[in-house]
């Protein structure tokens, strides 16, 4: 066989090789007619109605999650994860916020609509979102008008508008005022950025503002101001071009999803001009083998409420919320109050100068929690909000050992008082002093318990004692020994009270120990307090 006849057998073989080889890929390759479509399942129509009625409350992050997902399933679920982030009580089956919510649509759509349904009109919006305002003003007729001084006074003909008027808007500002103008006359009210859009006549060269009779300002100022341009017209810092924009922006902005209180908003960041001050303090007494009462004062200063006349008394109002979770953030209690400070109109003056203080007394299992208070004035809806973490102690039951020392303003025995009333702890009323900052000749009371303290069989007394040490610059300066007078032997629980007389005491910082001995065990505590006497 010759060389090229051999070179053409070897070719004819590769060719052959080849054609084995790609011959069953070609056999494998699917038709493409036949290749399965990925296909994402599109929510029926209920699901994009609801995302549509429910825009109002959702917040971004939230709108973005319910695009990417696939299954009515997944709906279903989210849903019901919006709903129980929201619920202010999740230890009641009522989900508050949620029937708030459809409350506020049902109303919105019968009496908002026009042509469309009132929950979609801008005064559907505003209302299902921040609920009633707090006064409403309305023209429903329009016509004849007398500006207000900040408008620029002087007679005008209107369109039907209202103006609202809210305290405070969550997450907005206080002191909200918002016009609502109807300039086609079918019902259909519109958020007016000015003040001016209601003026039926500012184009027809009608109305004139008293700014205008005099010559100070030209009706093109006005025009220009309509536009949101000019800064000719505004009398009032809200009215600002600028202002106006931000309030716009704070109206249309999300709500937080985070859980908050109908009515309070735990979570809602307050502004400068609206926020309370007050101190908050916590004391832990003993009530069992795996309970303790927590003691809460709050004190804020009188110059800070708002009084108005009620009944020939000038009287400041407050609501008090507070909510104590666990750790693992799970709700182990609430509650929440009213609470009033008045004055007679000669006293007013004086009673601003003062405190006010509030008490509440509750349970909780030692360990660590914490509390978010909420302190609001209803009259000008200024807001103070704190959150405390606190851990309550573990109390050992076979060892001396005792309370946290409280001392307050105002101590006092009582003989027969409802245990319900503020700050009263057993059968005495005690009034802390937050700031612990005392008047010269003001008593400095101490109060305190004591647990676990041996008795004496033969007089039936405690076999201990107690000294009140008053320290200064960490030298002592006084001592005074206690009497035992009050014994709880069913709780095994000594109560033990002191006035300290402050007259002798020079301005400046100090520190009272209670040093109490047990003669019987040997044991000895030493619980202790500072305080300062002002100049």
């Amino acid at each position: 066989m010759s060389a090229s006849k051999a070179r053409r057998i070897v070719a004819v073989l590769i060719l052959v090789s080849i054609s084995s080889l790609t011959i069953p890929a070609q056999q494998q390759k699917q038709n493409p007619e036949e290749k399965e479509r990925k296909v994402k399942q599109e929510p029926n129509k209920a699901y994009k109605q609801w995302v549509t009625d429910h825009d109002a409350i959702l917040t971004q992050s939230e709108r973005d999650a319910w695009k990417k997902l696939a299954t009515d399933d997944e709906r279903d679920k989210f849903i019901e994860d919006v709903w129980r982030s929201r619920d202010p009580d999740p230890d009641t089956e009522e989900n508050e916020f949620k029937e708030q919510f459809y409350e506020r649509v049902a109303y919105a759509n019968e009496h908002f609509s026009s042509g469309k349904p009132g929950r979609m009109t801008d005064r559907g919006r505003i209302y299902i979102k921040f609920g009633k305002p707090d006064s409403i003003e309305s023209h429903p007729t329009g016509g004849a008008y007398e500006r207000e001084s900040w408008e620029g006074g002087g007679s005008t003909t209107t369109y039907p508008f209202e103006r609202w008027f809210y305290r405070y808007l969550p997450n907005v500002r206080s002191g909200v005022q918002l016009e609502f103008v109807d300039p086609t006359g079918t019902g259909e009210y519109r958020l007016a950025r000015n003040p001016d859009e209601k003026d039926a006549l500012i184009h027809m060269g009608g109305g004139p503002t008293l700014a205008e009779l005099t010559g100070m300002e030209t009706r093109a100022d006005r025009l220009m101001n309509l536009g949101g341009y000019g800064l000719a017209n505004y009398r009032r810092a809200e009215d600002s071009p600028f202002e106006v924009m931000d309030l716009m922006r704070g109206l249309g902005a999300d709500q937080p999803n985070t859980r908050s209180y109908v009515g309070t908003g735990t979570n809602t960041p307050t502004v400068d001009d609206s926020t309370i001050d007050f101190d908050a303090q916590l004391a832990f007494f003993r009530f069992g083998p795996n309970r303790v009462i927590a003691f809460l004062t709050l004190q804020t200063d009188n110059t800070q409420l708002s009084f108005t006349d009620s009944g020939g008394l000038q009287t400041a109002r407050m609501n008090i919320f507070a909510s104590v979770t666990s750790v693992a953030n799970r709700r182990v209690g609430k509650f929440e109050d009213a609470v009033s400070t008045t004055a007679t109109t000669e006293e007013l003056s004086t009673t601003r100068m003062k405190k006010s203080a509030y008490g509440r007394a509750f349970t909780i299992e030692p360990g660590r929690h914490k509390i978010d208070i909420i302190v609001r004035d209803t009259q000008s809806g200024a807001m103070g909000v704190r959150r405390i973490g606190f851990e309550a102690p573990q109390y050992p039951e076979d060892r001396l050992s005792a309370s946290d020392v409280i001392l307050a303003a105002k101590l006092e025995k009582l003989e027969a008082v409802p245990n319900t009333s503020q700050f009263v702890i057993g059968t005495n009323k005690v009034v802390p002093n937050v700031a612990r900052v005392f008047r010269r000749n003001d008593p400095v009371g101490v109060y305190l318990q004591v647990y676990n303290a041996a008795i004496d069989q033969t007089t039936l007394r405690p076999a201990a004692d107690a000294e009140y040490v008053l320290l200064k610059g960490g030298k002592e300066i006084s001592k005074q020994t206690e009497e035992w007078l009050q014994i709880n032997d069913a709780g095994g629980r000594i109560t033990l009270t002191r006035l300290i007389d402050s007259r002798s005491l020079t301005p400046g910082d100090y520190e009272i120990q209670i040093r109490i001995r047990d003669h019987v065990t040997g044991q000895m505590i030493t619980p202790s307090a500072t305080f300062t006497i002002a100049p």
